[in-house]
């Protein structure tokens, strides 16, 4: 994921922080340590328990709490989003990493649909350890409480624990809401996917999620929290692409790169003034083109290369100069699917289809998305 950088692995897996977590940190400080009174009297009313404020509320420490705390909530996150990666895991799916962000962790599968028992187990599997992790939270809130003697040092734990135990419930029940893609969403889309086709309970689970979002956000704006206003953007957004996914899935599960290649193909020689080749693009209306040297595929040349070279050094250049030499290219029996989630992870708009170190054809986007719109009729 942009704008993430890499802490470590467990378990195997990479473990990634963005760069929004760590403006949630002295977020959680200023809001703890601005009210830290109100903060201790939620925790001792929720549990029944009294609270030493004597540390607590002295000088700077509310802050640092607010730092120990933000921290806390986030390893918690963090092991809610393990959880469901290790039951990925055991059922065979491959977590290409987990990402802790402002809002919360963001566990990234390979991109294929698990069955609806499978994801209704990883689905809860997250929920329940939060629940988990808020139990023995409270447990150790109250063990702190009985086992210290000195009351301010108790207090200060007895807060802690109490506080994260709390976030921890909210974070069981918030994510059980049937927010697709949020757990609860897809705890609602494994259920339907029993009774349904998987691009139909899809669909109904990711109308449903949207429309907590807009609630989300509609509740945000009113209470002035960009938080919750954020949190409705991506589930919106979340909802929208995994919906999008699972439906090209479905319509083109059966089709090959063979069946949507173009062809024949028109490529270039490496010796090419880059002159021509705009000229060519103009005529054509080509924006990329391969470029094969004696029948082998030695690179691919497109509209952003061009863009990239100085105006005043085309006329002296050669497409060799500017062509992309790490090209990525599929055989004619892959899956369609695999080329457009090539496309889209690595952001480029056409793929060589290569058989016996030849060129029989070429994907564009607008190929597939042609196939697709055909296939909806």
């Amino acid at each position: 994921m942009d704008g993430s950088f890499k802490l470590g692995r467990l378990f195997g897996i990479p473990v990634l922080i963005h760069f929004t977590f760590l403006l949630i940190i002295p977020l959680f400080a200023w809001i703890i340590g601005s009210e830290i009174t109100f903060y201790t009297e939620i925790v001792s009313n929720t549990f029944r328990i009294s609270i030493d404020e004597t540390i607590i509320t002295a000088g700077f420490f509310p802050y640092i709490l607010g730092v120990i705390i933000a921290l806390g909530l986030f390893i918690g996150v963090y092991i809610h989003e393990l959880a469901h990666s290790l039951i990925a895991i055991r059922a065979g799916i491959r977590i290409d990493s987990i990402t802790l962000l402002f809002f919360g962790g963001v566990a990234s599968i390979e991109e294929q649909e698990p069955e609806p028992g499978t994801e209704f187990v990883m689905a809860l599997a997250g929920p329940l350890t939060s629940l988990a992790i808020g139990i023995i939270c409270s447990l150790l809130m109250y063990l702190t409480s009985f086992v210290l003697t000195n009351g301010p040092q108790a207090g200060v734990l007895v807060f802690i624990f109490g506080y994260l135990a709390i976030l921890n419930f909210l974070l069981f029940a918030f994510n059980l809401l049937p927010a697709f893609p949020m757990d609860g969403g897809r705890v609602l889309r494994a259920y339907l996917a029993s009774r349904m086709p998987l691009h139909q309970a899809t669909s109904i689970a990711s109308t449903i999620g949207k429309g907590f979002a807009v609630a989300f956000g509609l509740i945000g704006l009113l209470l002035f929290s960009p938080i919750l206003i954020l949190i409705a953007f991506f589930i919106y957004i979340g909802a929208g692409q995994e919906s999008a996914v699972t439906r090209y899935n479905f319509l083109l599960k059966d089709v090959t790169a063979g069946d949507v290649m173009s062809k024949p193909v028109m490529d270039l020689p490496p010796q090419m003034p880059l002159s021509e080749v705009l000229n060519l693009m103009y005529q054509t209306k080509h924006l990329g083109f391969p470029v094969t040297d004696r029948g082998i595929l030695s690179g691919i040349i497109t509209l952003t290369d061009l863009a990239r070279t100085p105006v005043l050094d085309r006329d002296a250049m050669q497409v060799r100069d500017v062509m992309t030499r790490d090209v990525v290219t599929l055989p004619p029996h892959a899956p369609i699917m695999d080329a457009l989630r090539i496309m889209t992870r690595q952001d480029i708009g056409r793929i060589p289809i290569v058989e016996d170190e030849k060129i029989v054809g070429i994907i564009t986007k607008s190929d597939i998305f042609t196939v697709i719109e055909l296939r909806e009729l």
